[in-house]
């Protein structure tokens, strides 16, 4: 005979079935589409002493500053576990960097990534630092997870170049999405060579570029923020990324004055194409080190 189910039993079920469901919502093996009612959590960690005085990056800093992002990303207590959340020993990886000749993303932190992802159990032929070649890389090809790495700037065409339009080489034809500045870049992220993959987006805002003349760079508009902005939803890390180059727009310009053209494509991330949260009432901001003008 078949054992009934008490009102206790079906309690207990729901409770575990809804801690389930949280845990896998913050995980970054969980798809973020259609999730637009959680919050989605950010961190931005800082370190005044990461820069030294001819604007040359310290590497220990730097790692220093990228593990303390995943504790308080994972919520688990060591480096190492932390880093075996986010890949595990039989993925291949790809690491989704830029190199854009005036702000690449600093060599040091591809060196770290690299090096995390191969302690955490990865196999060196499994894993790739790429960006312009990712379609012909044999290891992107096969690849069944993604980190994304990239700095913040202000962008020509769509705004601001960060986490949602690093993905733009895994068209075939880039510039075919470049319409309407670029309101749909999030489309990219159903591409087959990208969809469900990204376990992690650290947007790189140590010397961040707040405006742009023309395609034109000028050191001038950028400055030492000095800090890494993580997260799982490559939606809100662009919008906190987003809301400090406005305030520093703000800050330069003495009034405000709105990028052109405007970074679109990330509210219309969420709101169009539901990859993510950009509204920051839906975003758990966990600031951590040097506060110093964090202007968020």
């Amino acid at each position: 005979m078949k054992p009934s189910i008490t009102r206790r039993k079906m309690i207990q079920d729901s409770a575990t079935l809804a801690l389930g469901t949280t845990v896998l919502m913050n995980s970054p093996f969980s798809m973020l589409g259609g999730n637009q009612q959680k919050q989605s959590r950010v961190i931005l960690v800082r370190d005044e002493a990461l820069l030294d005085g001819a604007g040359k990056i310290d590497q220990n800093v730097l790692s220093k500053m990228l593990d303390e992002a995943l504790l308080k990303l994972t919520m688990v207590n060591s480096p190492a576990d932390a880093w075996r959340k986010i890949v595990m020993p039989d993925d291949v990886v790809g690491i989704k960097t830029n190199i854009w000749n005036a702000l690449r993303t600093p060599p040091e932190l591809e060196s770290i990534l690299k090096s995390r992802v191969l302690e955490a159990g990865v196999k060196e032929s499994n894993v790739s630092v790429n960006d312009r070649g990712v379609l012909n890389d044999p290891v992107f090809k096969r690849s069944t997870a993604l980190i994304n790495v990239r700095p913040m700037r202000a962008h020509a065409w769509s705004g601001v170049g960060s986490m949602i339009k690093n993905y733009i080489m895994f068209l075939p034809q880039p510039s075919s999405i470049h319409g309407d500045s670029c309101a749909d870049l999030a489309q990219i992220w159903s591409q087959p060579g990208v969809k469900d993959k990204t376990r992690l987006n650290i947007l790189v805002m140590i010397t961040p570029l707040f405006h742009l003349v023309g395609t034109n760079f000028n050191k001038e508009y950028t400055w030492a923020y000095k800090g890494l902005v993580v997260g799982y939803d490559p939606v809100a890390v662009d919008a906190v990324g987003l809301q400090i180059i406005q305030a520093k727009r703000k800050d330069y310009f003495h009034e405000d004055r709105p990028l052109n053209p405007p970074a679109k494509h990330i509210a219309l991330a969420d709101t169009r194409h539901h990859l993510g949260n950009a509204d920051l009432s839906r975003i758990d901001l966990v600031k951590i080190g040097w506060s110093e003008a964090s202007l968020v």
